[in-house]
């Protein structure tokens, strides 16, 4: 599959987790995710300066979201900024372990996933400062980091992929009119079984 079918595919799935019960840590780990394999970088990271300091997130395939101090042991780095009307609320930084940097049509691409993460993260804003959207961020990593473990441990037990666990959570979580967290909270402590979840 080209990249340009492939983007195609990732950006009526991003709008649609967006139109549809839109959940802010689902919406940054698939945008994650999908960065990370069109991109072809080892790891994405999320930036945000509010009053009360600067929050970043890294977020990397094989391993859940973290909160970080500071990004390093990466060789190639870039950052595009996460813009709103002219003003950047902050950036979506790309990592590589490699040492082959960016083309100009990495560098376009990263930008429109850029702009999709400012679109995600300001979706439930409104009028709210650049600290609650911090805050926000912050909430979804915590649900995020279940979410990730869950579907490590859904993958195990049912023999799927990755991305087929977290695709089942989803489903799940929609057709229950729940949170995708609450849905991986039940895989982590046993309260969701395997098979009800599957039987969708």
């Amino acid at each position: 599959m080209t990249r340009e079918r492939r983007l195609t595919q990732v950006f009526i799935k991003l709008a649609d987790t967006l139109v549809d019960d839109f959940e802010l840590a689902g919406f940054l780990g698939m945008l994650a995710e999908e960065t990370t394999e069109l991109l072809e970088v080892d790891a994405v990271g999320l930036t945000l300066a509010g009053d009360h300091g600067v929050l970043r997130v890294l977020a990397s395939p094989n391993s859940p979201a973290e909160l970080v101090d500071g990004y390093g042991g990466y060789a190639i780095s870039e950052l595009l900024p996460l813009c709103l009307r002219g003003e950047a609320i902050g950036s979506m930084d790309l990592f590589r372990h490699g040492t082959t940097g960016f083309s100009e049509d990495d560098l376009t691409l990263g930008q429109a996933l850029a702009d999709m993460a400012t679109i995600g993260l300001l979706h439930e804003r409104g009028a709210r400062s650049r600290d609650q959207v911090c805050g926000q961020l912050q909430f979804a990593l915590d649900s995020r980091v279940l979410i990730e473990q869950a579907k490590g441990m859904l993958a195990e037990r049912a023999g799927l992929s990755l991305s087929e666990a977290f695709n089942a959570m989803r489903s799940y979580a929609r057709g229950r009119g729940c949170e995708l967290a609450s849905v991986a909270s039940g895989v982590l402590d046993g309260t969701l079984r395997t098979g009800v979840l599957l039987a969708r």
